[in-house]
């Protein structure tokens, strides 16, 4: 029996809709502004995912373009520019940066409340808290995904692969919000595979390409892959190896079409939530 594919695309498209009805009734459009510095190629192409995004939904895009060797100084002016203006509601600096900034420093200056990545200390500081500011995109996204399918999160046992501060950390806080029971892994884990295996929810979010087979996962596991890599023959593929894990598993987000696209709309909610605080409609 193979497991059945669980359709970010399709679940993602469900998401913007309802973002841009929304949007639709506020007394001007919610506007995000992206940064992007350098010309790194797939930032590139998640700058441009995410500019088409806004202009599905009625999210005015603003995009700040600078140069591979801006200073955090120059970079700094930006985005404190962006704080003060009024008629911007959210603001994402495109990461990576270039080694030579401090991505720490820079992402610290945006304003708390139009931090709709939800990378900012204050708002990752909330999530631990109290569960409140700006959920993370790719971390918001899976538990809508999840939700989606009407999998009971509640009581389950959740194992991720990888601890980073943009999905491993943030989607455990998540998990703990749901009620789930949540294990952290990580490179320096022994026995990987024995937590792996008690996984009813298992999310690799590890970076490496097909490194999740299909005797590590429990049968009939929700298995989320967050992996964005190459193959051996240049072609896109995640954290797991899907073609065998799907004979195993219940569900599986397939890579592209699973995780990626539930990120942006997760953006463009985050962007629609911010301009309705600001215009006091709730």
């Amino acid at each position: 029996m193979s497991a059945q594919i669980i359709d970010g695309k399709a679940i993602a498209k469900a998401i913007r809709e309802k973002t841009k009805a929304a949007a639709a009734r506020l007394r001007r459009a919610p506007a995000l502004a992206v940064v992007m510095v350098g010309e790194n190629p797939a930032s590139a192409v998640y700058v441009r995912n995410k500019v088409r995004a806004c202009n599905e939904v009625g999210i005015t895009s603003i995009e700040h373009r600078l140069p591979q060797d801006c200073t955090d100084e120059r970079l700094l002016e930006v985005i404190k520019a962006l704080n003060e203006d009024a008629t911007v509601d959210g603001i994402l600096v495109q990461l990576p940066l270039p080694e030579h900034m401090h991505a720490g420093l820079i992402l610290e200056t945006i304003d708390p409340n139009k931090d709709v990545d939800g990378f900012h200390i204050y708002n990752t500081g909330k999530l631990v808290t109290t569960g409140g500011g700006f959920k993370p995109c790719t971390p918001a996204g899976i538990i809508e995904l999840l939700k989606a399918i009407d999998y009971p999160i509640e009581g389950k046992h959740a194992v991720i692969l990888g601890r980073s501060n943009i999905v491993g950390k943030p989607l455990a806080m998540l998990m703990l919000q749901e009620n789930a029971t949540v294990t952290m892994t990580h490179s320096h884990t022994p026995n990987l595979k024995h937590y792996t295996l008690d996984a009813d929810i298992l999310v690799a979010a590890i970076g490496r390409a097909k490194y999740v087979k299909a005797d590590m996962v429990k049968p009939g596991a929700v298995v989320i892959d967050v992996g964005t890599n190459r193959d051996e023959n240049g072609k896109l593929c995640g954290d797991v190896d899907t073609q065998a894990v799907q004979e195993v598993a219940g569900w599986i987000t397939p890579v592209p079409g699973g995780v990626g696209p539930m990120t942006i709309a997760m953006l463009m909610h985050n962007t629609l939530i911010s301009a309705q605080k600001r215009q006091n409609i709730f």
